[in-house]
């Protein structure tokens, strides 16, 4: 089965095309094509409360693209979720009847604490124990998420409204710090030792430049060396300078500074980078559901 995932994020949209693969009885998702579209939603939403026409245009094309080359790869099942900006869009409903209505994809507006379940449910296909306790950090455009595993219990997921592009339109409030510091607090068991993983665009993106290789763990002084050095240039000598994305040389520092608060809340020095997300988790949740359908039907 072949299984398509439209990931409309606050920073950027994103088409993973894939299905799940085996390897030594391990099973993976196997990334047949990726495309991601700098869409920017929130720059809309968290500025003025709304995504413009201007967006909603861009937004139409972006979906008519995502949905004619899931048909050139005979996908299965496609499956679209928006999250953080679609979420707080006064008129969100409406662009998301009207994209249905125009381009026949019907996308989900997800809650914070479901987001988090689909990252974290990525998890079950890395090569990790999953009796040892870890905690998952995903920072967004518009949110951050973070899931705590001990042991065999049930985890615990929360989403904060801490997120790149919210905080470069200065849109987060200093509570919303406060509480993550709270909850994880709250949370956190006091004698076990964490394995801590950091999924999205700009974690990844850090640890490649970094250069680390691929099951390296990205340490907190890292994060605060590549904080440090980048903050010396504007984005257009960040872009220059260091090859970056425009809409990723202006988003890497807020995500460095969320990082590196909730490493120091969380109380750990590294962090690894699987470089998976939403998009891998939704995939394995649309594969999951044909697994179930397949043995009621049995």
């Amino acid at each position: 089965m072949i299984y398509g995932a439209i990931d409309i994020g606050t920073n950027a949209a994103r088409l993973l095309i894939g299905e799940i693969a085996e390897d030594d009885g391990h099973a993976f998702v196997k990334k047949i094509s990726y495309i991601r579209v700098p869409l920017r939603l929130g720059m809309d939403v968290f500025e003025n409360g709304i995504i413009t026409e201007h967006k909603i245009t861009e937004f139409k094309k972006s979906m008519k693209a995502f949905k004619l080359i899931s048909e050139v790869f005979e996908v299965d099942e496609l499956r679209a979720c928006a999250t953080s900006a679609m979420r707080e869009a006064t008129n969100g409903q409406a662009v998301r009847d009207l994209i249905q209505a125009e381009t026949g994809v019907n996308i989900e507006i997800i809650k914070g604490q479901e987001e988090a379940e689909l990252i974290f449910s990525t998890f079950l296909l890395l090569e990790h124990d999953m009796k040892d306790p870890f905690i998952v950090i995903d920072v967004g455009g518009g949110s951050t998420e973070i899931s705590i595993f001990s042991k065999s219990e049930k985890p615990v997921s929360r989403s904060f409204k801490l997120g790149t592009i919210r905080l470069l339109k200065g849109k987060a409030d200093k509570s919303e710090w406060k509480e993550m510091s709270e909850w994880i607090d709250k949370n956190l068991k006091k004698n076990s030792k964490y394995k801590v993983f950091g999924t999205g665009g700009n974690i990844n993106k850090i640890h490649k430049f970094i250069g680390k290789k691929e099951k390296d763990a990205i340490t907190l002084k890292e994060i605060d060396d590549v904080y440090d050095k980048l903050r010396k240039f504007n984005v257009e000598e960040r872009i220059a300078k260091f090859n970056m994305k425009p809409d990723r040389a202006d988003v890497i520092l807020p995500a460095c500074e969320i990082y590196i608060y909730a490493m120091k809340e969380l109380k750990v020095k590294e962090l690894f980078v699987p470089k998976v997300g939403l998009a891998d988790g939704m995939i394995y949740n649309l594969h999951q559901k044909k697994n179930i359908a397949a043995t009621v039907l049995s």
